[in-house]
């Protein structure tokens, strides 16, 4: 047998070598992104009070945010300072078209002040996945995302639109840690009608507000923005945006929904762009 066709059969294996490698040091690099994010996330974390939930502090609530409340937490219920979670899912990865890719992610949230990572690895195709990280720091937006973490596809970075964008994420996503919605948390209601209300919410420069629905149950069904930033050949514009919540379980005594759908609400219809289900959650407590 030649040398030659020795190496042409050796090309495979070798290639097959180099994407492990890319791989491990992409990996690598990226978790230490992460973890560099995360510390400058926990940073972040400022002491707050009460730190127990009375139910006391439902008096004058709209009646279908009072019911909420009755429904998924209990007197005494203990304040949630941070959350660590894992979600499995898929995401549409076109702006046009439907392009479901399976992800698993990571998320670690801060509930004052307000913050969030989401770390994810969606898989574009077999042995090909992209490293996303959507993240709310410090009163600043993240979104950046890298093929094998190393090669950046998309990347931005800064206050508004994007900042207002993640920290309606951060309010929306408040169903999973809902003693974040209390009053006493900084979150003001206002009746619309009998299943809504709306929340207003200020973080340093930022006040926004969202429109929550509930169920008759008592439970959030859906949670509506006018106008959310989103990425567009590479520029933000805003849409009306929809997260939709269901599959209520139970966690450290208190109810939360397992499996969600988040949606632009487009002029030509509607367009899901992710659906996840949180395969774990751990919380942490105000001390």
């Amino acid at each position: 047998m030649s040398v030659k066709i020795i190496f042409l059969m050796l090309i495979p294996v070798l290639l097959v070598l180099l994407m492990f490698a890319v791989r491990i040091y992409g990996n690598a690099h990226w978790d230490a992104g992460t973890k560099k994010l995360r510390a400058q996330l926990d940073d972040t974390k400022i002491s707050f009070a009460p730190k127990v939930f009375h139910a006391s502090e439902l008096e004058g609530l709209p009646v279908p945010v009072k019911r909420y409340f009755q429904t998924v937490l209990t007197d005494g219920q203990s304040i949630v300072a941070a959350v660590s979670m894992t979600h499995q899912g898929t995401f549409n990865m076109s702006e046009t078209s439907e392009r479901w890719k399976p992800f698993t992610s990571t998320q670690r949230v801060i509930t004052r002040r307000p913050g969030f990572d989401w770390d994810a690895r969606v898989l574009m195709m077999p042995g090909l996945p992209v490293h996303v990280h959507d993240a709310y720091i410090a009163g600043a937006g993240l979104l950046h995302a890298a093929v094998f973490g190393l090669v950046t596809m998309a990347e931005q970075r800064g206050g508004d639109p994007l900042a207002r964008g993640e920290l309606m994420r951060f309010f929306a996503e408040a169903a999973w840690y809902p003693t974040a919605l209390l009053p006493s948390q900084g979150v003001h209601w206002d009746a619309v009608d009998v299943h809504s209300a709306r929340a207003t919410l200020q973080d340093g420069a930022l006040t926004l507000s969202l429109l929550f629905h509930f169920q008759a149950n008592g439970l959030i069904d859906t949670i509506r923005a006018e106008a959310r930033g989103r990425l567009v050949a590479g520029n933000i514009e805003t849409a009306p945006w929809q997260g939709q919540y269901w599959n209520t379980v139970t966690r450290d005594g208190m109810k939360i929904p397992q499996d969600g759908e988040v949606t632009w609400l487009l002029p030509d219809g509607t367009k899901p762009y992710w659906r996840g289900r949180i395969t774990s959650v751990q919380y942490e407590y105000a001390e």
